[in-house]
């Protein structure tokens, strides 16, 4: 009865020490247009500080038309992919008077999204890093789950 119960027991942990870790090892890929596409973006953080107001979003076609609200005013543009980095070219911009700190945000965006920026997703995560910045979106859930 005891070698049963023993048996029993020592069963599931030679099991779950010959599983995975749950550890998964993906070889990093160069982010594409397809993957970008029709996604919905808010911006939580600029170099790696939380933002407290109203997040500048990042709207994605199908056809990379980029557009969204940059923290005080709206953009629109055409979002380029090459090589795993993205860029907004020729972004055109309202001209609304905000309060300095909405307005200090939205110059950091903008200027980073006209950049070359390396991009990578990981899960609901995106990162954008150029030379001067760092901008962290989280995926707009609500907005994909709507289309």
């Amino acid at each position: 009865m005891k070698k049963r119960l023993l048996a029993a027991l020592v069963l599931p942990m030679m099991l779950a020490a010959c599983s995975t870790t749950g550890i998964t090892t993906q070889t990093p890929h160069q982010v594409t247009g397809s993957e970008l596409a029709n996604g919905s973006w808010s911006l939580v953080k600029i170099d790696n500080q939380d933002l407290s107001q109203p997040a500048p979003t990042l709207e994605l076609a199908t056809d990379l038309a980029a557009n969204g609200h940059a923290g005080c005013n709206r953009y629109f543009g055409q979002a380029e992919v090459k090589d795993g980095q993205f860029r907004i070219e020729k972004m055109g911009m309202t001209m609304m008077l905000c309060p300095d700190n909405e307005m200090k945000i939205e110059q950091t965006f903008s200027q980073s999204l006209s950049e070359w920026n390396k991009v990578s997703i990981s899960g609901d995560t995106m990162t954008m890093t150029n030379t001067n910045h760092t901008l962290t979106f989280a995926r707009d859930v609500a907005a994909t789950a709507a289309e």
